[in-house]
Order: structure tokens, then sequence, then C-alpha cells
């Protein structure tokens, strides 16, 4: 199969929310919110194929780079967070009404590392509030700042969002290596060519432009793994002990 399982060029669309896209250099949390309210079967540019904001769901996602944002001592080994030593990652969902019944509007992060809680770096990018977590206003900020386009508010924003959580979701876990574009939109300087220095937002994580290639992790380091613990959900500040 040659790490292509889809022989016939069919997609699946439906919400996604990455609660955590990390190595030990980079990391990320995105929701990917889509107009549509189940699985749906795709082809071309309803998949997004030929244009990616021509399809029902937000390829781009709004995302939360520490890195990206201007924390660039924040999370990577003997950091703040540091990413040598075992961590906590922990993802709290807040509604409109404090409670279930309402709709989603803020996504935050923290961490717990040796039995302290580490609060999620704060934004350090001209343009942006100087925040810590994903709200729709975040977002917009966000795309503005970095040049990008705000799928996420016209497929659903926060609420579309909180709508596809109340449903129902699938938690899956996995290792990937990306053979499409090596990782670089969480770990490098991306798009590819792209100067940080003047391009504000392309610089996603430390890693060397010229690094990362799947051939090059299959082939040096077949070793790589990651270890899942303790899952857990429940009401925000219940599923976690640590202090400040």
């Amino acid at each position: 199969m040659e790490r292509q399982a889809n022989t016939q060029g069919y997609g699946a669309c439906c919400n996604e929310m990455d609660i955590w896209e990390a190595n030990s250099a980079a990391t990320a949390f995105t929701p990917h919110p889509c107009n549509i309210t189940q699985v749906y079967k795709c082809s071309g540019s309803t998949c997004g194929n030929t244009n990616r904001y021509a399809g029902v769901c937000d390829k781009d996602g709004c995302d939360y780079n520490p890195y990206r944002l201007g924390a660039l001592s924040y999370y990577q080994p003997n950091a703040t967070v540091d990413t040598n030593r075992t961590f906590t990652v922990v993802t709290q969902f807040l509604t409109t009404t404090g409670n279930s019944t309402g709709d989603l509007r803020e996504i935050r992060r923290l961490y717990v590392q040796d039995g302290k809680i580490i609060e999620n770096a704060l934004v350090q990018v001209q343009g942006i509030d100087k925040g810590n977590s994903i709200t729709d206003e975040f977002c917009a900020q966000e795309k503005k700042t970095f040049d990008g386009v705000n799928a996420f508010a016209t497929q659903g924003g926060m609420k579309g969002m909180g709508d596809a959580l109340k449903r129902g979701m699938v938690l899956v876990s996995s290792v990937w290596d990306d053979a499409g574009s090596s990782m670089k939109w969480l770990d490098s300087t991306y798009p590819e060519g792209s100067d940080p220095t003047k391009e504000p937002g392309t610089g996603r994580g430390p890693c060397p432009a010229t690094g990362g290639s799947a051939d090059d992790l299959l082939a040096n380091a077949p070793w790589t793994q990651v270890k899942f613990s303790n899952i857990k959900t429940g009401e925000i500040g219940s599923t976690f002990k640590g202090k400040k």
C-alpha cells in the first residue's frame, strides 16, 4: 500500500478536535469544525483537494502553538514544559453557561509536571490579544495576523466544534510521520521557503527545514514511540492534581 490506504480517492469529512499534536520540540491543539453534522463521504472539491477552503470542513483549523505564538522556549527539552520527562496534558472546554447545556466558547490548555500546574504560554505576537486559550476572537485575530483564511468561522467556529463534541466523538491516538509535509506545519518553518522574521506565523517550531522526512524517520528512528496513560474525562478541575 506504500502508506496510502485510500486507493479510490474518496475522503471522509467529519469534525476533528486535535487535543494533542506534538513531539518533543513543538505542540499544538486545534479544533477543525465542519458545516455538516455527520461523517460525510467526499471527493474532489468537497474534500477541499483543489481548494482547501472550498470543502465542508476547516482543514487548517484554529491552532494554538506556543512557539508559533512567540513563546520560543516554553515547550521543549529542559524548558518550562520539559519534554524530556513525563507530564500531564489537560484540556478544558468552557461553555457560555458554565455547564454542559451551553455553547462552547473557549478551549484551555494547561500542563502538570512534578506536581506543579503550568499554565499555557501567553501569546507574544503583536496583533493578537495576550491570552492563552482558543476563542472565536483569538482565531479571528490569529488568521488576520498570520495572513490566513478564517475558515474556522465560516465552517462553524467554537459553537460548531462544541456541537460536534456534544454529539459524541471517538478518541484516536497514533504515531504519525507525515509523508506529505514532514510535520513542518508543527515543528519547523512552514510553508517551506518562508522567512519567520518577515512573515509572522511561519515559524512553527525549532526543527530544521531539511529534517523530519518520513523515509528518514523510518530508516533511522524506528524506535519512535509515545506512551499515553491515565486518560480521564470529567468536570473541570476534577481530572488532575497539582499546585500552582
